[in-house]
């Protein structure tokens, strides 16, 4: 025979559905309220009708000893059941519908009772206390069976106790007023637990419809791939509330702004200061790819309102491909001038080889020594001007470039700049920037200039560049500092508007300062200013504060 099959147990189980298992848990805790509230409306409801019957009865009793009739005729008339003194209970009796008035004398001999039989009899329970002057309230069980009963002293005209009244209310009347009570109780609770549950299912909606119908477990696998993924991606994660402060930082977003957890709850402009930044990612500026500095980085930002009326804002980080695109443009400059100076070359060596040719080998040496001279003399004007190495094979890069250009680079007569630059990469990448966008700037007009002015003042270092472009209209003075603006086309490869913020960002963070005006002659001159960019004259080059070979890396490949 085969075995017997062990027997199944019995499972309750709950809806997945998040809103289905709200409904439920919310109905019970309704149902289980209004039961309890019944329980505890029905507790104490039996003792208070109990007392207010007792009370009632107390009242009566008291009502009928006040007539002092019924003293005179205990005391006058003897105990009969055709005696004034039974008469006058019953009347009180029926007209106050006790189950019963009994007058008794001091012995607890009765003269009133509602069967005439017990007239004369002693009464079934103490009278004591009544008779020595206490008013008594109690349950008690007597001839007439289970009562609610008041007793009270019967005295007469001159305040002598002269015997006692008992009144009784029927125990079955206190009895059927609580169960006739209890019908009505469960219609109310009934009706609160439906308007529970009416507003547990409205309730169970709303949930509904903002969970998107999903059950606990999706919302926690949600949850948790949310949390995998914010801290996995290599994009920055910044979300607002509908007051624009922050609620959620990433790992990247973290890294990327600078900011710890300190700054979740607050506001941007706290946590990130007045900027450009704050302004993207607060929606004060729109568009999409918007491009922000902070720090040394380079940032595209795309902002997207939330049904709550916050925003998520992503972050990404562009300064290597800035960079990229800084070195392909520079690289495309140095190709330009070298592919021009091929051809002037060419063009030089079949000179050369023509005056070889009609034997004018004076006319030959002459013409060499000319073109290699200019070259010579430019290089040593400005490594006598510009004692820093990098600074000097920058100047003399650019004015190779500027020549092939069309454009004539020069240093001012006043240039002069020791080699106790504190940080020279710094001044490379500005001095870059700025000769960059005056190449721009110049470039195919007429007399084409461009003038570069160093000078050290103690530890100061002033840099001017002059052109003569056609300038920068006032109004648009100070715009021209701001991340993303831009007068120059946009290159298929990277965004425009970088160079010169990140000139005032790096001439700040010196504690200096970069400006725009009007040149002398027409065009555009820039002024910066490094309160602190040279050593000390009493010390070895050697000895100044090194620079970080890797802490302007990014900036000086944005600004070429």
């Amino acid at each position: 025979m085969s075995p017997t099959p062990p027997a199944r147990r019995l499972r309750l189980h709950l809806p997945r559905r998040m809103f289905a298992q709200v409904l439920l848990m919310q109905v019970a805790i309704a149902a289980g309220v209004a039961v309890l509230a019944t329980g505890l409306f029905l507790a104490p409801l039996s003792d208070q009708l109990d007392d207010q019957a007792m009370r009632r009865a107390l009242s009566i009793a008291q009502t009928t000893a006040a007539q002092p009739q019924i003293a005179e005729d205990l005391t006058d008339t003897p105990a009969t059941a055709g005696g004034p003194v039974q008469r006058e209970a019953e009347r009180i009796r029926t007209a106050t519908k006790a189950e019963y008035i009994v007058v008794m004398d001091r012995r607890g001999v009765r003269w009133s009772h509602p069967t005439p039989s017990e007239i004369g009899r002693l009464v079934s329970t103490d009278p004591g206390q009544a008779l020595a002057g206490h008013d008594v309230m109690q349950i008690d069980s007597g001839t007439l069976g289970r009562t609610a009963r008041g007793k009270v002293p019967l005295r007469d005209g001159d305040g002598k106790i002269v015997g006692a009244v008992s009144v009784g209310i029927a125990y079955d009347s206190v009895r059927a007023r609580l169960l006739h009570a209890i019908p009505g109780l469960f219609a109310y609770a009934g009706g609160a637990l439906a308007v529970g549950a009416l507003a547990a299912w409205l309730i169970s909606r709303r949930v509904q419809r903002q969970t998107r119908d999903l059950a606990f477990s999706d919302i926690s696998a949600l949850l948790a791939e949310r949390e995998a993924m914010l801290h996995g991606i290599r994009e920055g994660v910044v979300a607002l509330d509908r007051g624009g402060r922050i609620r959620l930082l990433n790992d990247e977003a973290r890294r990327l702004l600078g900011i710890g957890d300190e700054a979740v709850g607050r506001s941007l402009d706290e946590a990130l200061g007045e900027g450009r930044t704050a302004d993207v990612l607060a929606g004060r500026v729109t568009g999409t790819d918007l491009l922000t500095v902070r720090g040394q980085r380079v940032l595209v930002a795309n902002r997207m309102p939330t049904d709550d009326g916050g925003a998520v804002a992503t972050l990404r980080d562009r300064t290597e491909l800035e960079q990229l695109g800084r070195e392909l443009d520079s690289t495309r400059g140095l190709i330009d001038a070298l592919r021009a100076q091929d051809h002037e070359h060419a063009n030089r060596m079949h000179t050369v080889l023509g005056l070889l040719e009609l034997e004018m080998y004076d006319d030959a040496v002459e013409f060499v020594g000319e073109v290699v001279g200019d070259h010579r003399a430019t290089a040593e004007q400005v490594a006598e001007k510009i004692q820093d190495p990098l600074l000097a094979a920058l100047l003399v890069g650019k004015a190779t470039v500027a020549a092939e250009r069309g454009v004539a680079l020069s240093l001012a007569d006043r240039t002069g700049l020791p080699d106790r630059l504190i940080d020279p990469r710094g001044l490379v990448t500005i001095v870059g920037n700025l000769v960059d966008n005056a190449l721009d700037a110049t470039a195919g007009t007429a007399h084409a200039r461009v003038e570069v002015e160093l000078q050290a003042e103690g530890r100061t270092a002033t840099l001017r560049v002059r052109d003569t472009g056609p300038g920068i209209p006032e109004e648009q003075r100070e715009l021209i500092f701001t991340e993303g603006w831009s007068t120059k086309q946009r290159p298929a490869h990277r965004e425009r508007g970088i160079g010169l913020p990140l000139v005032r960002r790096l001439a700040e963070r010196q504690g200096g300062s970069a400006t725009v005006g009007e040149a002398a002659g027409g065009g555009a001159e820039f002024t910066v200013v490094l309160p602190e960019a040279l050593a000390a004259a009493d010390l070895e080059p050697a000895l100044a504060v090194p620079s970080d070979p890797h802490a302007h890396t990014v900036a000086e490949e944005e600004s070429r």
